[in-house]
């Protein structure tokens, strides 16, 4: 082997980070040196983007994100505030927003089939008419960037959290908050709308929000358990 071969194998792949995921990371650090402390709250959006240098956009989606864990919290004419855990707990959660070992997307997979699952079948049994009204608004958000030919991944993901919210279990719904942007990662790296497939997940939305609307457990399960094995498929397929 020559000198310039062996070499390369000290080289690694240089990951490109988001500005969300840079905003995320300084909370973290904000949060580990104490200078932010839960019950803290957070300097105001447009405060945010003027010291970062980035767009609102960026800001909401980290500050989205964290909500989505439960790291930080939203208070009606009080802002965001960090959530009231340790500062460990915190830590780790924010390790898990930010990281996901590669080998790891396979188990992410496997998981994620079986919260969803549940989610659906708990949904159609608590659900109120009213969240059942605003599932039907978010599989419309995402039919509407289908049409405009638009994988729609945001939507697609906001109709599985808003599916696992109507679950009523507030441990379910931490869980699938917790992996929801690793698997928009990882329907962006491998491109899963590719070959119309953002079609057929259309049709399968459809299913699932028909079980529901039905209030037909077992039908919302498996209807949800087909868009899960169609996902899984696809996440094979390719990686050949």
């Amino acid at each position: 082997m020559s000198e310039t071969s062996s070499a390369i194998e000290h080289f690694h792949e240089i990951a490109i980070k988001k500005p969300a995921d840079m905003v995320i990371q300084q909370i973290r650090d904000l949060i580990s040196s104490g200078v932010l402390k839960p019950g803290d709250r957070l300097p105001s959006e447009r405060a945010l983007m003027e010291r970062f240098g980035i767009g609102r956009g960026h800001i909401r989606e980290a500050i989205r994100r964290l909500e989505f864990y439960g790291i930080l919290r939203t208070i009606p004419q009080s802002g965001t505030v960090v959530a009231n855990l340790g500062v460990k707990a915190l830590e780790g959660l924010i390790s898990n927003v930010l990281h996901l070992e590669r080998e790891d997307f396979e188990s992410l997979v496997e998981t994620r089939g079986l919260l969803e699952i549940q989610a659906a079948r708990l949904a159609a049994l608590r659900a109120s008419e009213g969240e059942i009204e605003e599932l039907a608004q978010a599989h419309a958000d995402f039919r509407r960037q289908v049409e405009m030919e638009s994988p729609g991944l945001e939507e697609d993901l906001m109709f599985h959290l808003k599916i696992a919210e109507c679950s009523k279990n507030s441990v379910l719904r931490s869980l699938l908050s917790l992996i929801t942007p690793d698997i928009i990662t990882l329907s962006k790296n491998l491109h899963t709308w590719r070959d119309g497939r953002f079609l057929i997940a259309l049709k399968e939305h459809e299913a699932i929000l028909q079980g529901l609307q039905a209030r037909d457990p077992e039908r919302a399960a498996k209807a949800m358990a087909e868009h899960m094995r169609m996902f899984q498929l696809l996440y094979h397929a390719l990686q050949q």
